[in-house]
């Protein structure tokens, strides 16, 4: 299973960024998938997750100017991120979890990691 994330970059703040992430190996469609972010010198936080059944949940912190979604028929989950802020900079990760009844917020819900975007916003 590999899990190809792209679309990070440099963007101000109130930016938009649209981050995309392909998963291969396997069919994903009865798996759930997230994102998660990690700042420098911080812990990997959640940030949105996608049910198989396509349920949506969000932290706080991104709730009403990130969206998730995802299209089954490419295998691909994406993070539209708008009105970013700079405490918004990180290292993206997607994530996909293979236990259809757990989906959340939890690291541990997710079995497969892709390698990261970094996502930096100015000020």
């Amino acid at each position: 299973v590999q899990l190809q994330a792209s679309g990070g970059g440099l963007v101000q703040a109130g930016g938009s960024l649209r981050l995309s992430c392909a998963a291969s190996g396997r069919t994903f469609t009865s798996y759930n998938m997230g994102w998660f972010r990690q700042a420098p010198g911080k812990e990997r936080e959640f940030v949105a997750a996608i049910s198989w059944r396509a349920s949506t949940v969000y932290s706080d912190s991104v709730k009403g100017r990130f969206a998730i979604s995802r299209d089954n028929a490419k295998d691909t989950v994406y993070l539209q991120m708008n009105s970013m802020k700079p405490e918004d900079t990180a290292v993206y990760y997607c994530a996909v979890g293979g236990r259809p009844l757990q989906f959340g917020t939890r690291l541990s819900f997710y079995d497969y990691w892709g390698q990261g975007t970094l996502v930096t916003v100015s000020s």
